[in-house]
């Protein structure tokens, strides 16, 4: 490969990145509001519990990525 063609597949694979990241977060989006749907569902009883582990795993990704950026 040469120069040229590097660049070009280079200049594709950043055109890809974006939409990739589009994909996975309409994908989580989903997921989000699909378990949502299910929780409520279920009743109050089981959304105490449920919103403390979202709080917790919310925090700990904060933490995680914040450790992250810091290396």
């Amino acid at each position: 490969m040469d120069a040229s063609e590097t660049l070009a597949v280079d200049a594709f694979l950043g055109l890809l990145v974006p939409l990739w990241q589009v994909v996975i977060g309409v994908l989580v989006l989903v997921t989000v509001v699909v378990s949502v749907r299910k929780l409520l569902l279920r009743g109050p009883s089981r959304m105490g519990g449920a919103l403390l582990l979202l709080g917790s795993a919310v925090v700990g990704l904060a933490v995680v990525s914040y450790l992250i950026q810091s290396l």
